[in-house]
């Protein structure tokens, strides 16, 4: 098999490798944005979460899943964090120890919305008729 043809990885997240580099690159960036190390008006009086960094097979493309605190201004926030990417890679760079410091990429994190999604169905009266069966009782029934 030629050598540039590359398994896919059976893992969700990707490699070992790539994982726990991106978790370095997560607290690398956490750490940056909860001393306030970037200085942008725009970021200013945010609380940013970065809940997970997804890095590329060569570790050159880091991408960065990050929600402001309450979901507000998210689109403020991710072009002030594009605006100040070189600042921040260069951080990266000193903070993790790469051959090469990687490209980043932020995007909002949408697993919160998706979780009040999935919780609202959760709450609706049709879901809530079917927790509220005793399913003892179903059991009795077939016998």
């Amino acid at each position: 098999m030629p050598r540039h043809h590359q398994k896919k990885s059976s893992v969700p997240g990707g490699s070992q490798r790539q994982l726990r580099v991106g978790e370095q690159v997560r607290h690398a960036i956490a750490e940056i944005l909860a001393q306030g190390g970037v200085h942008d008006a725009d970021l200013e009086g945010h609380i940013i979460t970065v809940p997970e960094v997804r890095m590329s097979p060569d570790l050159k493309l880091a991408t960065i899943y990050v929600m402001p605190l309450g979901g507000r201004d998210t689109e403020l926030v991710i072009t002030a964090l594009d605006r100040n990417k070189k600042f921040l890679r260069g951080e990266v760079a000193r903070r993790v120890n790469l051959k090469f410091a990687p490209d980043l990429r932020f995007r909002v994190d949408e697993r919160f919305d998706e979780a009040e999604r999935i919780e609202k169905l959760l709450r609706t009266p049709a879901v809530q008729k079917d927790l509220e069966q005793d399913p003892d009782s179903d059991r009795e029934e077939e016998q």
